[in-house]
């Protein structure tokens, strides 16, 4: 059986199947995953290009995490609204736009625009990519989140493969404004595709704060306020700490790196497909014990071949907190699951704003071997926040 019970549901105006949907969705999230860590990939060729000094090129990126809280902003309401579609075609058009002018301006405050442009339409297509998902399934929300999150991973490890390949060829920024052009491509495919209908057919866009702000949505954000943070000091500050226990080179360190995502991806294969039935509760608990050995293996690990693998265990830790909170998220707000997914995003990305920063901050002060300590700290309070959680569940079903 596929990732949802695929049909087709027809009425007087509509013939929409889910299995196209789903297919598109995914599509979105493949680009998703390219676009975030396309700035990366391109950091030194920009600060050459532009004659940035370091304090010059951490603004210019630092750009990016707020235009994904501005999409994560607008997305949700005005998709349960007007429905999912335009949204999706808008949002292509806009990351090839931003990619076009990333690689083709020559003008520094233009660099900016396009870069926030680049990063609004990446939070719109993230944000509809999940909602689509939500409401495509009726059970298994969570596992088919999971083989949504696939594809973001593929995305993420395929860009600096497809830069590595091609480097030796063209320039990065000639990379990018071909695959600008495979966006737009994209964007023009779903024109022709039926996603789930808008759930307010009437009246102007607004948020219903009384059906939001609720206990277990607040539970939820602030577990992915931390889940998300720990997700990105991983990512961030890793080969550095790895680097400063002389364990391995920078070039194995980064290989390290790309195990961590690899296990993201393989433990989102597994709970997407062989453990479809299993308890999203327990996977998710799961997943936080293995987040745990990780980080302890990579504080504890005395050979590379251990903080490799503690690295690997943690890329299947974190694989669980978002495909299985948005799947809870869609179950509790049915009419407005967009519009909660949208005030999900949004604090989990305050929290890896903001975590982030204090974690630089950290590191500055007392140095980089504390790095664990703070992963402990977050994996303690995701830990507290998903109890109450479970806790809140067990009584709802009661």
């Amino acid at each position: 059986m596929g990732p949802v019970c695929w049909h087709k549901k027809q009425n007087r105006k509509l013939v929409y199947n889910k299995k196209i949907a789903f297919a598109a969705a995914c599509t979105g999230m493949l680009v998703f995953g390219m676009t975030i860590v396309t700035l990366g990939s391109l950091a030194n060729e920009l600060k050459e290009k532009f004659s940035l000094d370091n304090y010059d090129s951490g603004t210019l990126f630092s750009i990016l995490p707020f235009g994904l809280i501005i999409g994560s902003v607008i997305f949700g309401p005005i998709a349960d609204r007007y429905g999912y579609r335009n949204l999706m075609v808008l949002a292509a058009i806009g990351i090839f736009i931003g990619f076009e002018g990333i690689s083709y301006s020559g003008n520094l405050g233009l660099l900016r625009a396009f870069i926030l442009l680049f990063g609004v339409s990446a939070g719109i297509i993230n944000g509809v990519t999940n909602s689509i998902v939500v409401d495509l399934s009726d059970e298994h929300k969570g596992p088919n989140l999971s083989i949504l999150g696939i594809f973001f991973g593929l995305g993420a490890l395929g860009m600096p493969l497809l830069l590595s390949v091609l480097i030796t060829r063209m320039s990065s920024l000639q990379v990018l404004a071909g695959m600008g052009w495979v966006t737009l491509l994209a964007g023009i495919i779903f024109i022709f595709i039926q996603f789930p209908p808008a759930k307010q057919t009437e009246g102007r866009v607004k948020v219903e704060w009384g059906k939001l702000i609720k206990p277990i949505l607040l539970l939820i954000s602030f577990f992915l306020f931390f889940q998300s943070s720990l997700e990105s000091i991983i990512t961030n500050w890793t080969t550095i700490y790895i680097g400063s226990r002389q364990l391995m080179s920078e070039s194995w360190a980064l290989v390290a790196l790309s195990i961590h995502m690899l296990g993201t991806v393989l433990m989102r294969v597994i709970t997407g497909t062989l453990m479809r039935k299993a308890s999203q509760v327990g996977i998710l608990w799961l997943c936080l014990f293995l987040l745990l050995l990780g980080v302890l293996l990579m504080q504890l690990g005395t050979n590379s071949y251990i903080v490799i693998a503690g690295l690997f265990l943690s890329g299947a830790g974190v694989s669980g907190g978002f495909p299985v909170m948005l799947g809870f998220v869609g179950h509790h707000f049915p009419s407005i699951s967009a519009t909660a997914i949208s005030f999900v995003f949004v604090v989990a990305l305050i929290g890896n704003m903001l975590i982030n920063y204090l974690t630089g901050v950290l590191i500055q002060q007392y140095g980089v071997g504390y790095l664990p300590i703070i992963c402990y700290f977050a994996i303690a309070v995701m830990v507290l926040f998903f109890y109450f959680i479970v806790k809140k569940l067990n009584q709802e079903n009661n």
